[in-house]
């Protein structure tokens, strides 16, 4: 797939004193007493790689609704696969997966889908040796962002395709939630537990929700209104000016105000 770094438009997203006002919010903000509720805080609980990532990814996926109702089902999912996630994974046969979690539901996502997305893990982690391997297996040196690589890991974990759960960018969509997924493997600081070392920060792309899409557009990083691929990259390109080697750096910051509701949405406008 061909990459698109193109912006729908040039945007004059910030003043003068941008990198300070946002350095400021992530010397004051990027701290684990922020991160609840997140589903990010539970790959704290993990210190095997490959479990890192099998509930990194699980997290991520079923990031979508409210923040309460995703603590639940993340929670109830890791319970059920004990304290080696990735071992449940690597020794439950299929329908073993599948009766596991018959009954689970989360919003749009049923037991079977989540059965059929852990059972992709389970072929790619038996094919590649991890995640993290399967997705270097495509990511070239000379790609400017992830998008390639992404398309390619989707396929390799879904080749039928679940657009709700894991959305592919080769549709036009932002993939808030792989991104968000790469996010937490790739940065590695206060927040962001890491792991995956051999892909470049400067690839990745802001996880746009509608907490990033509402904050980018009031900061004039964007004036786009749907919240697509295109606009990911836009918001992106416009943190890429203020941070070129971390364009994701100030996503876990800007989204806090979103989430939490203990937080003044003002200083993040003020000079």
């Amino acid at each position: 797939m061909k990459q698109d770094t193109r912006s729908a438009r040039t945007a004059e997203p910030f003043n003068g004193d941008a990198k300070e006002r946002l350095e400021a919010l992530y010397s004051a903000y990027n701290r684990r007493c922020y991160v609840h509720p997140d589903p990010l805080e539970f790959l704290y609980d993990f210190h095997d790689p490959l479990d890192v990532e099998v509930v990194g990814f699980i997290g991520s996926s079923l990031s979508y609704g409210n923040v309460k109702q995703i603590l639940r089902s993340v929670s109830l999912v890791l319970t059920k696969m004990g304290p080696c996630p990735s071992a449940f994974l690597l020794t439950s046969p299929f329908n073993r997966i599948a009766e596991t979690f018959t009954d689970f539901k989360h919003r749009f996502t049923t037991g079977q889908d989540l059965a059929r997305l852990l059972w992709g893990m389970r072929l790619v982690i038996e094919k590649h040796g991890s995640l993290q391997k399967c997705f270097m297996s495509r990511l070239r040196r000379g790609d400017l962002t992830v998008i390639s690589a992404l398309s390619a890991f989707v396929e390799n974990v879904f080749p039928d395709g679940c657009d709700f759960l894991i959305p592919a960018p080769g549709k036009g969509s932002a993939c808030k939630r792989l991104n968000l997924f790469l996010r937490w493997m790739v940065r590695r600081d206060d927040v962001d537990p890491g792991g995956w070392d051999e892909v470049h920060p400067s690839k990745l792309l802001v996880p746009v929700d509608t907490h990033m899409h509402r904050i980018a557009m009031t900061l004039g990083l964007t004036k786009r209104r749907q919240a697509d691929l295109r606009t990911a990259i836009e918001i992106t390109e416009a943190f890429r000016k203020v941070s070129p080697s971390d364009p994701v750096r100030y996503d876990f910051v800007l989204t806090r105000f979103g989430i939490r509701k203990d937080l003044d949405r003002t200083a993040l406008f003020c000079n």
